[in-house]
């Protein structure tokens, strides 16, 4: 058992209130297989090659025209991805879940007084539909997801949900390099958790304050 400050501490230092940014998809939610199985599909679909798993999974935290484009021709990549957004909602929750911990952990950091965002790359509306079925979003202040404006590593989704928040960002907390990246762009320290979609040694790469196996360690990192 963790040996800590107790959870009435609070989050609060001269009259400014504090953030925590969380990326969603492998950072939260163990969601990265569905993920890929609606990839996979959009190929099948329009019969199409599919590429390897293990390729699609380095592309991870893109948009999905990015991803999409290392993989299919230029006039395919629109129907690909409206078949993916088509299949993926009817199968989110197939394999989703929070990871475990995860649920007791953003209750006790809300309890010290943190404010509790998440910065995602999925379209607004498509992260709040999954949160929303997962039951995650009762655990959170402000879900922002990337709508017509530049992606991680770019900082524009965490200055956005921090906005929301209307609170000062502190961590950014994610599973991919460019959650790292675009952490440190927004100014916030950054804790990297490989647990999702990229391994320490990629993760490592991009220098992240703090590099975990899973969630835990932040209870110990925040006053």
């Amino acid at each position: 058992m963790l040996i800590e400050q107790s959870d009435s501490a609070r989050s609060v230092y001269a009259g400014r209130v504090h953030a925590i940014v969380f990326d969603l998809d492998g950072t939260l939610v163990d969601s990265l297989t569905d993920i890929v199985n609606s990839f996979l599909s959009a190929f099948e679909s329009l019969g199409l090659p599919a590429p390897p798993a293990a390729e699609i999974r380095e592309e991870m935290g893109k948009p999905l025209f990015d991803m999409y484009s290392r993989f299919a021709p230029a006039s395919r990549i629109d129907a690909l991805i409206r078949t993916y957004r088509e299949h993926y909602p009817q199968h989110f929750l197939d394999n989703s879940k929070p990871f475990p911990g995860v649920l007791e952990l953003l209750t006790r950091l809300r309890a010290r007084g943190y404010r509790l965002g998440v910065a995602t790359t999925k379209r607004s509306s498509s992260a709040l539909a999954f949160a929303s079925a997962l039951g995650i979003d009762a655990y959170l202040d402000h879900i922002q997801g990337t709508d017509d404006f530049p992606h991680k590593p770019a900082p524009d989704v965490i200055f956005r949900a921090l906005d929301a928040l209307g609170a000062e960002g502190v961590w950014m907390v994610g599973d991919s390099s460019t959650d790292i990246e675009a952490g440190r762009a927004a100014g916030l320290k950054t804790y990297a958790v490989t647990w999702g979609t990229h391994d320490a040694e990629r993760l490592g790469r991009a220098e992240p304050d703090v590099l975990e196996p899973n969630l835990a360690a932040l209870l110990r990192l925040v006053p």
